[in-house]
C-alpha cells in the first residue's frame, strides 16, 4: 500500500473512532438511536 493511501486510510479510520467516542458522551442520543432500531423488530 502506498504511504498516502495508508495515511488517508488511518486518518478516515481515526475519525470514525473519535465520532464513535463523542456520540458515547451523549447518552440521549444513544437512547434514541437504540430505541429505533428496537423499534424496527
Amino acid at each position: 500500500m502506498k504511504p498516502v493511501a495508508k495515511l488517508i486510510w488511518v486518518t478516515t479510520m481515526l475519525v470514525l473512532l473519535l465520532l464513535v467516542f463523542t456520540m458515547y458522551g451523549k447518552p440521549d442520543f444513544l437512547m434514541t438511536l437504540a430505541n429505533q432500531v428496537w423499534g424496527c423488530f
